[in-house]
């Protein structure tokens, strides 16, 4: 009886320590690589790549455990039955572990990409859930041809349920398909300053799902359906160069000597341009007289600016300083003045209803 508990001992005890030491060897493995991360991430010419070291974060140590099941399994005495349901679980846990291996590296490249690049493709949660759907679909189809399912009337099935869904849902599939000319066409990138035609404005900060989603100068967020950003006109501010020209128009009295008015704000745009955050220092700002007006000589200054955004504190500290120096020079911004004329009759009359 004795030697039969050692020998059921012994049975057991060489599969657990193999389980063990296989399960410790994964975790030893993984907490190193969390290391070589770290250490990586403060190297700037390899800190871009940590990335595909992350990307096994806990893949390891699934595999560890499926391999040390899968490398016990013949040493105990299980019911065929058990074997195989086993063995199916294991080729699900591995493939799916793959699979979530493959999109974290698929995501990430596309990111760092997106960040070496930022002139070509810029990164939306879109593209991040596309590029995950079609991964995971795939490594699903995988999963299921390995553990002997047919798939050939699933992939039927599905067809005919997609045609179902999108006559349902319509709208949410024009939607995502304009989300993907979105990103696929480039004209709107994430971080682009743009105008549609029904007036809305802002940055750029996501292109979801069914969405657009902008932040003006203002801080308010406004949702766009994607659609009706693609099967609409809009302005792009920043899809060549963030940079513009900001005209401001202003007006100057009949009496004012134009040659020391154009002299005086030329003198204060390269100022406020060499000077204040947003303009472009390089720049050499220009003015042209327009048009005379009943109470006014109209002309437009124009300055440029690195980024939409940049037009409020620019405009802001030129006027202030384009007054002072008008102030000082003794030139006059014009102003309408309105004359009435009342008739001696009934300015006497006026006067003695107000002494009444």
């Amino acid at each position: 009886m004795e030697s039969l508990n050692i020998a059921l001992l012994l049975r057991f005890l060489t599969p657990i320590s193999i389980f063990i030491v296989i399960i410790a060897i994964g975790l030893i493995v993984e907490n190193r690589l969390k290391s070589i991360v770290q250490n990586i991430e403060t190297r700037p010419n390899l800190g871009q790549y940590s990335f595909v070291l992350k990307s096994f974060n806990g893949i390891i140590f699934i595999w560890s455990v499926a391999g040390a099941i899968a490398l016990i399994l013949p040493m105990i005495d299980l019911p065929r039955s058990i074997n195989t349901l086993v063995e199916t679980v294991l080729i699900v846990v591995v493939l799916g572990a793959a699979t979530i291996l493959a999109s974290r590296l698929a995501v990430s490249i596309i990111q760092a990409y997106s960040l070496k690049n930022e002139s070509t493709v810029s990164l939306s949660s879109l593209f991040e859930y596309l590029t995950k759907v079609i991964i995971y679909s795939t490594g699903f189809l995988i999963i299921i041809q390995s553990i002997g399912v047919e798939i050939t009337a699933l992939i039927t099935a599905f067809g005919v349920g997609s045609l179902s869904i999108g006559l349902a849902f319509q709208n949410t599939l024009s939607n995502l398909i304009s989300g993907v000319n979105i990103i696929l066409a480039r004209k709107i990138r994430v971080g682009d300053y743009i105008r549609i035609r029904q007036g809305e404005e802002g940055y750029v900060v996501d292109v979801e799902l069914r969405y657009t989603v902008v932040k003006d100068i203002y801080q308010n967020i406004t949702v766009i359906p994607n659609s009706q950003v693609v099967n609409g006109s809009f302005k792009n501010y920043t899809l060549e160069d963030s940079s513009m020209l900001l005209p401001i128009e202003i007006g100057i009295s009949y009496d004012s000597d134009l040659e020391k008015v154009e002299k005086i704000t030329l003198e204060t745009a390269k100022y406020v341009m060499e000077n204040v955050k947003g303009g472009k220092k390089e720049y050499e700002p220009f003015m042209r007289y327009e048009k005379f007006d009943p109470f006014a000589i109209k002309f437009v200054v124009y300055l440029k600016i690195n980024e939409y955004f940049d037009k409020l504190i620019i405009t802001h500290e030129f006027i202030k300083n384009l007054y002072k120096n008008y102030q000082q020079e003794d030139i006059k911004i014009a102003y309408p003045i309105s004359n009435n004329f009342l008739s001696l009759d009934n300015f006497v009359e006026e006067k003695q209803n107000r002494n009444n």
